[in-house]
Order: C-alpha cells, then sequence, then structure tokens
C-alpha cells in the first residue's frame, strides 16, 4: 500500500509524465534505459511501483554493505560479485521456475556515462532464462517515461538489437550527454 502512495505523489507532482504498455504477466528482463542520472533509480521504482510489479535489480556488492544493505535489499537489489557472475543467472532462473512474476530491472548501459557499448548481461539472462525483455525508457525530450514493447530475444544479436536500436532512438535519458547507443560488444565484434 506504502509503494502505491508513494508512486501516486510521485506522479502527481512530477513534471515527467507516465506512458506506459502493460507489464507482462510473467518474469520479464526490464531494461532501463537510457540511464543516464542516478534519478532514473527513482523514476524506475515510481514505474514499478505504480504498476504493481515487483522489481528486482542487479547492483556491485559494495552497495549492500553496512546500513545500506538492508534498504538497497527492501527495494529489490540484488548484490552482485562480479567475480562470480554466473551465480546470478542460476538464481534467475531459479526465482522463473518458482512461478513468482517479477521484473528484473537491468541498466545495460553501465552506470550513467563513460561507455562506449551496453553491457549484454540482460541478453545472456533473457536468452538462459527464456524472460523476455521489456523495453523501459525515461525520454527527457518529451519528459515521459514507462514501459515499452516486451520482446523475445531470438539468440540473433544483431536482428535483436536493431529492434532495441529502434525503440531508443529518439529517447534520450535525464542526462542526453551521457547516452550510450543501443549496442552491444558482440555486435561490434561481428562488424
Amino acid at each position: 500500500m506504502f509503494r502505491r502512495l508513494a508512486a501516486r505523489v510521485f506522479w502527481t507532482f512530477s513534471r515527467w509524465k507516465l506512458v506506459t504498455q502493460p507489464a507482462p504477466d510473467r518474469p520479464t528482463v526490464l531494461i532501463g534505459a537510457p540511464h543516464t542520472s542516478n534519478w532514473d533509480f527513482v523514476v524506475m521504482l515510481a514505474i514499478a511501483w505504480s504498476q504493481r510489479i515487483e522489481v528486482h535489480w542487479l547492483g556491485k556488492k559494495s552497495l549492500f554493505t553496512g546500513w545500506r544493505g538492508p534498504i538497497m535489499r527492501g527495494l529489490g537489489g540484488i548484490p552482485v560479485d562480479r567475480a562470480d557472475p554466473k551465480r546470478v543467472v542460476a538464481e534467475m532462473i531459479d526465482r522463473v521456475h518458482s512461478g513468482d512474476v517479477f521484473g528484473l530491472v537491468v541498466t545495460p548501459d553501465g552506470t550513467r556515462k563513460g561507455h562506449t557499448h551496453w553491457k549484454s548481461g540482460f541478453y545472456r539472462i533473457a536468452q538462459q532464462t527464456g524472460m523476455p525483455v521489456t523495453l523501459g525508457f525515461v525520454d527527457r525530450t518529451t519528459l515521459t517515461t514507462g514501459l515499452g514493447p516486451t520482446i523475445e530475444v531470438t539468440g540473433n544479436v544483431t536482428a535483436d538489437m536493431d529492434r532495441i536500436r529502434s525503440f531508443y532512438a529518439d529517447k534520450s535519458g535525464i542526462r542526453p550527454e551521457n547516452r550510450v547507443e543501443p549496442r552491444l560488444r558482440e555486435e561490434l565484434e561481428t562488424d
């Protein structure tokens, strides 16, 4: 109840407008892009809470130390040990098989700036778990945010990324100067 009320207050007083397609009724990898500001996290929670989506998100292990740990876990955080990334995929497979409906929020363009390509973890998780990919967005140009289409990955990385690029082509993020073009390193290696 608190989350829904917090989301309602956010959308009432925010200059941002929620424009969204329905959330899938099964587990999904939820892309949060363009990820250009720390405010993206707040907007993502407001979207999820207003749409009644149970969200989980991946964060570096150091975010979960000390007093921040319980807060981050309470907001859906899953600590990632970069030395053992396969554990995250295994955990997601277990959650999918458990029957829980949730959105795993992934920001493939990294930590807000300084990258030349997207990280492919979201794609690998979708492939290995059978989860679809829901395209969440933030667009400063129109002051809109929400959920776009949900797609199934086919294994044809370039074709799938072309669909994703097409959707994000006109989305600028909160800080457009930090936007990273949706392109995976795997595509660059095959071009």
